[in-house]
């Protein structure tokens, strides 16, 4: 069975910039599975710092928050609490990041694009994703489970595109699930103010959708989509 691994910087990256493609998946019987590399407890949860709140208190908060959420989309997640602000880079933690990758068995990968000038985090998250995808494939590499084939990534889109080298090719259609993905959103008050920009940035790109699609799929005008980059080249045998 297909399954999806979205691998997310922090607790929240994965639902305002993949929550569709999660939803997807799952309405479809598919296995998903998020895997956040820290809370963000220390560079995303401004709100709970002025509130006082303790580091532990805040990890408690953004872990239950996240979890909600994958929970509105059907999805399973897990949290390597590795530190946000910097999220630092290590063998061991790419090492459990492939365990993770040989347990899933990914169809699909879902993960940071590899420049962000406003947060190192993400490209740091989005190299170890890559980095254990490779050492997930080696037969000869110390993990348990099956040597990984080669699963297609798809980078989501940052929240500033244009600053990130971000250039869409792929534009999914998130409109049979986009109320769990709001919904999912709706986990992190927090973050409030987000709710209604990836409600508009789903409206634009579903827009952009329709115009890509041709003009006899009778798409609605309430379209709903997420964009993505392909990293790897589509393998095919018919052009479409």
């Amino acid at each position: 069975m297909s399954s999806l691994l979205v691998i997310s910087a922090h607790a929240g990256d994965f639902v305002w910039r993949a929550a569709g493609a999660i939803a997807l998946a799952t309405s479809r019987g598919q296995r998903a599975k998020v895997l956040c590399l820290s809370y963000g407890e220390r560079g995303e949860s401004a709100k709970a710092w002025r509130e006082g709140k303790s580091l532990d208190e805040i990890k408690d908060i953004r872990r239950a928050e996240a979890t909600a959420a994958a929970g509105a989309l059907g999805a399973e997640i897990e949290f390597l609490d590795a530190g946000d602000y910097p999220l630092l880079e290590s063998p061991e933690l790419v090492d459990r990041i492939v365990r993770v990758y040989r347990d899933v068995e990914p169809s699909v990968v879902l993960t940071h694009p590899q420049a962000d000038p406003y947060n190192q985090d993400h490209p740091a998250a989005s190299r170890m994703a890559l980095q254990a995808r490779v050492l997930a494939q080696a037969i000869g590499y110390d993990a348990p489970g099956e040597p990984l084939g080669a699963p297609p990534v798809f980078f989501f889109e940052p929240h500033q595109p244009e600053q990130c080298d971000f250039k869409p090719d792929v534009l999914l259609d998130i409109s049979p699930v986009f109320e769990a993905k709001r919904a999912a959103m709706e986990c992190l008050p927090a973050q409030q103010h987000m709710w209604d920009y990836y409600t508009d940035l789903a409206t634009r790109r579903g827009v952009q959708l329709k115009r890509n699609a041709g003009p006899n799929l009778g798409l609605p005008h309430a379209t709903k989509a997420e964009a993505y980059m392909r990293l790897y080249p589509q393998v095919t045998e018919e052009l479409a």
